[in-house]
């Protein structure tokens, strides 16, 4: 089993995302290789204080510079002569248990030519054999499209794990450490690292009570997938109302082209008419805000993404997303702001987190 975690955090938000992504990986590897289920585990990564920090059967690689995902794969799957590579992205899918995942290890034990993945499109966890299958595929620069180029160029069949809360999940943006404080799953390392940086999850809390509150109307908008809709609709008491546009424009390359409905109503009313019309609808909202980003041409850094997740209007420099962010706090109705992985995999934990909060309150 390998794993990689990299990549540089110039900015506070970032770097606190970037922390959970270590805690998260550590959680796994030490998991894993205490299993006795893999032969070997292995992280990549290029951060000298994560590779002291990984425990003491875990084999560490330093990442290429300039790194490329396919091309440093193919380098340490060769390196260390693995015939059933199990990757997992960093930081991805921290509520997956050490059950689920010697799981996906015993089925790629018993079979010839298989591709594992939680997502055939957007994967975060690919396991495959033979490992030479990697040579029939043009080795792509992000893990993302791996499982799919492994099913339709190199042949093998594929295996999606069902969907759930712990295969649908994954740490992209503050929102996402936000909805794990709630949830309060994952690791070790990981609840212990929340811990020590504690977020502000009231307003999170708020739009989680008309889940379960039967006659009650939440707003799901962006990058939303059917499926989230259908677990929205059969394991909640809301009526739910979906804006689903502009699935796939990162992965598509379209962020440029991006025309959105509520953006154009955005751009009509104003983000003080777009929230106060929310309210009217609905008890709470989830909104993937990189849609109406992009809708509005905005090219903004990481830390102004992240600063509007955490609803620090004051913090965000580019004045349109500031404008947005602070109409969101200030909605009568908690409107909850964050990326694809809000309204995918975090819909479906912030469900169980909503539920557990009602028997909570009813013992």
């Amino acid at each position: 089993m390998l794993t990689f975690v990299g990549g540089s955090a110039s900015s506070p938000a970032a770097t606190l995302v970037a922390g959970a992504h270590e805690a998260i990986a550590l959680d796994l590897l030490a998991a894993a290789s205490q299993s006795g289920a893999f032969a070997r585990c292995i992280l990549v990564t290029d951060r000298p204080s994560l590779a002291a920090a990984a425990p003491p059967a875990v084999i560490v690689e330093l990442s290429q510079t300039p790194f490329h995902f396919g091309q440093q794969l193919a380098a340490v799957i060769a390196a260390h002569q693995l015939q059933r590579p199990l990757y997992l992205s960093g930081g991805a899918l921290p509520l997956l248990t050490l059950e689920e995942l010697v799981a996906v290890a015993e089925r790629l034990a018993g079979a010839e030519a298989l591709v594992v993945t939680n997502n055939l499109f957007s994967a975060d966890l690919v396991g495959f054999t033979p490992a030479s299958a990697l040579e029939r595929i043009p080795l792509p620069a992000l893990d993302n499209p791996l499982a799919r180029l492994l099913q339709q160029e190199a042949g093998l069949p594929a295996d999606v794990l069902p969907r759930s809360a712990a295969t649908q999940f994954d740490v992209d943006t503050p929102t996402d450490l936000l909805i794990l404080q709630v949830h309060g799953g994952g690791g070790p390392r990981l609840r212990a690292y929340l811990a020590a940086h504690p977020l502000d999850d009231r307003t999170l809390r708020r739009a989680l009570r008309p889940l379960t509150q039967l006659g009650s109307e939440v707003i799901v908008a962006g990058r939303v997938a059917s499926a989230t809709w259908a677990q929205l609709e059969a394991t909640t008491l809301a009526r739910v109302r979906v804006f689903s546009e502009e699935r796939g424009m990162k992965a598509d390359g379209r962020e440029r082209q991006v025309r959105s409905f509520l953006g154009t109503y955005l751009e009509q009313v104003g983000p003080v008419g777009l929230f106060a019309t929310f309210a009217r609808l609905a008890e709470a909202a989830f909104l993937d805000s990189r849609v109406l980003f992009a809708h509005l041409g905005l090219q903004l850094s990481v830390e102004d993404r992240f600063q509007s997740d955490l609803g620090q209007w004051q913090a965000v420099h580019d004045h349109q997303a500031a404008a947005i962010t602070r109409a969101a706090v200030e909605a009568a109705i908690p409107v909850v702001l964050g990326g694809h992985s809000l309204v995918s995999g975090g819909l479906w934990a912030l469900i169980d987190a909503a539920w557990a909060e009602r028997e909570r309150a009813a013992r």
